[in-house]
């Protein structure tokens, strides 16, 4: 089982570094072309591939991450780091699409004259990229939750690089200039979507609300249902980090029930019907003076 964890991370590691390198030096380029052609087609899209890097890295970093000993100060590690990182990125991300509605604003008043050859030119080659580390993720994402987070992102990005493909055409063919300035709304656009996902997973985990698709009172009900349990409560469910849920609670069973098999059978069926694996469960017999003094307790 560790040689397989390994393994995998060892496969996603080498996936996202390459996809990011990919990127990120395609996002310069962008930059700079976006630059010289007076493109804000181009330059939002540069912003939005940012993002992108951004997303890799974390999930590059959350990777290393995973493979940190905890610590007796630590003692999940340092896992949370990736969703504070995240939260950070939301922000920034929500700051660029201002700018790229603030600039966009500006030329549709006053259009500059866009280079379209160049614009068309990096737009191809965008597409390209995006396609090239969306395969190099669509390998190794079945194995990583965050490596398909990864894979969404980079698709995403390929939208905004057809929609810049799309505004040096128009750009081209008609002389139309205000193309390039509703292209970059549209990007900054997805740019604002993507932080506004980005933003509301990582408040939910620092909030510890239970993880996106589960109902916390069907799993509570589904304890309950189980042999020899007579009472579940304290039931708390939230997330350590992406793909890390974890759960909590004290279950109360009869008089002559083994308290250590019930628990293995309890933390069995949460693995196998709700993927949770990291559980702690407080077993008692039902009137015993511990499981009294809890009850009074919550």
């Amino acid at each position: 089982m560790s040689h397989d964890h390994s393994h995998a991370r060892s496969g996603s590691r080498r996936a996202l570094a390459l996809a990011l390198a990919i990127t990120a030096l395609f996002t310069v380029a962008e930059v700079i072309g976006g630059l010289v052609a007076g493109s804000l087609a181009l330059l939002a899209d540069a912003v939005h591939m940012l993002s992108d890097n951004v997303a890799l890295a974390l999930a590059l970093f959350a990777v290393w991450l995973a493979g940190r000993p905890s610590s007796p100060e630590r003692t999940y590690g340092y896992k949370r780091a990736e969703v504070l990182a995240a939260l950070a990125n939301g922000v920034a991300l929500v700051a660029l699409s201002i700018w790229i509605f603030y600039e966009a604003f500006q030329r549709f008043r006053d259009p500059p004259d866009v280079l379209g050859g160049w614009v068309l030119i990096l737009g191809l080659v965008g597409i390209a990229v995006n396609l090239a580390a969306g395969f190099i993720l669509s390998r190794a994402r079945k194995d990583s939750l965050n490596v398909e987070a990864a894979f969404r992102h980079v698709l995403t990005d390929l939208l905004g690089s057809i929609a810049v493909v799309l505004s040096a055409v128009i750009v081209l063919v008609t002389g139309w200039l205000e193309a390039d300035p509703l292209v970059s709304v549209l990007i900054g656009v997805l740019v604002l979507v993507s932080s506004w996902s980005i933003l509301r997973d990582s408040t939910a985990i620092l909030l510890e609300a239970a993880p996106s698709g589960t109902d916390t009172r069907a799993v509570g009900e589904r304890l309950a249902r189980a042999p020899g349990v007579a009472e579940v409560h304290d039931l708390h469910i939230w997330t350590i980090t992406s793909g890390f849920p974890a759960l909590s609670a004290h279950v109360l069973v009869g008089r002559g029930e083994d308290c250590h098999a019930r628990r293995l059978e309890l933390a069995r069926l949460l693995h196998d019907e709700f993927g949770i694996e990291h559980t702690t469960l407080q077993v008692d017999h039902v009137g015993e003076r511990g499981a009294l003094v809890e009850l009074e307790r919550f």
